[in-house]
């Protein structure tokens, strides 16, 4: 185990808990650099459906890291909130991969992306109904058997809001945890741009989060557009973090405490050391709110 490793804190693969720093998103054109030279980082999450192979050269990659940093497996693809059939060959893929590569958490989002067979590439909000609510509580029930274990939900971006609505999202999403037992994957970049898109505090949102169910924290960068000459925030992953965000993460450490955090970028990829310097800024703030609490 290299000194950078060392350095970082990080400890082998397995169970335990994540450790309460940042980690950064693993994607393929950086797993040769963090093979051969381990940066020091906490920790790495991983898209779920890009190592359901049975084998190959991203399988093994993602086998040799896994041994040198707390892994977590990130899904986008179980369509936890649709009214189609749980996608049972897709559960058992991850079911393997949770077996194959011991990731410390397990995450999925609180959204839909198919409907009657037809899928979406994206991921859609739900109606914030009482018996939506108890369907994807459903759902997550029955992930959670499959997998033998808790997983996280995270809250999506949203661009409309359903007429039909009864709660509002941080309603919703504390409902489900409460409802399924699952724990929470707080993104904050989703909250910013909900909040922006359709006029709520963010603040609020946090307040009404339980401390307890809150283990994994996002950060990530959007693009705002015009549409018919109004404002939308659009979350692209494809950005540095903004001030409002960060702003929002200061928040989010004051309520919860410090937990596990990731600096999350999928589109228009930089380089490893931009990805490295976001993570350090989130320790920053961590470690500069740890010494001022009471």
């Amino acid at each position: 185990m290299g000194a950078a490793l060392k350095d970082s804190g990080a400890a082998p693969a397995g169970r335990g808990p994540m450790p309460a720093a940042a980690g950064i998103g693993l994607r393929a054109p950086h797993h040769l650099e963090i093979l051969g030279n381990p940066p020091p980082i906490a920790w790495l999450e991983a898209h779920s459906e890009n190592y359901f192979a049975d084998g190959g050269s991203h399988v093994a990659c993602l086998m040799s890291i896994r041994e040198r940093y707390p892994l977590s497996l990130h899904g986008v693809g179980l369509s936890l909130g649709s009214c189609d059939p749980l996608d049972r060959t897709h559960l058992g893929r991850l079911e393997r991969a949770v077996k194959r590569f011991e990731p410390r958490l397990v995450s999925e989002h609180l959204s839909f992306s198919s409907a009657g067979g037809r899928f979406a590439n994206d991921l859609l909000p739900l109606p914030y109904t009482a018996e939506a609510l108890r369907h994807v509580s459903a759902r997550i029930d029955e992930v959670q058997d499959a997998l033998g274990r808790q997983i996280l939900i995270e809250n999506v971006s949203s661009y409309l809001r359903y007429a039909c609505s009864q709660l509002s999202e941080w309603e919703f999403l504390a409902g489900v945890a409460a409802e399924s037992g699952c724990g929470i994957l707080l993104d904050l970049n989703n909250i910013y741009v909900a909040a922006r898109n359709h006029g709520f505090d963010p603040a609020a949102y946090l307040a009404a989060i339980p401390a307890d169910a809150v283990q994994e924290l996002h950060l990530a960068g959007h693009d705002e557009v015009l549409i018919e000459g109004a404002p939308l925030l659009i979350d692209t992953h494809g950005s540095p973090v903004c001030e409002p965000v960060w702003q929002l993460y200061r928040e989010a450490l004051r309520r919860y405490g410090p937990k596990p955090t990731l600096i999350e970028w999928d589109t228009d990829l930089p380089a490893l050391d931009v990805l490295l310097g976001e993570a350090r800024r989130a320790d920053a703030l961590r470690e500069e709110l740890h010494a001022i609490a009471p």
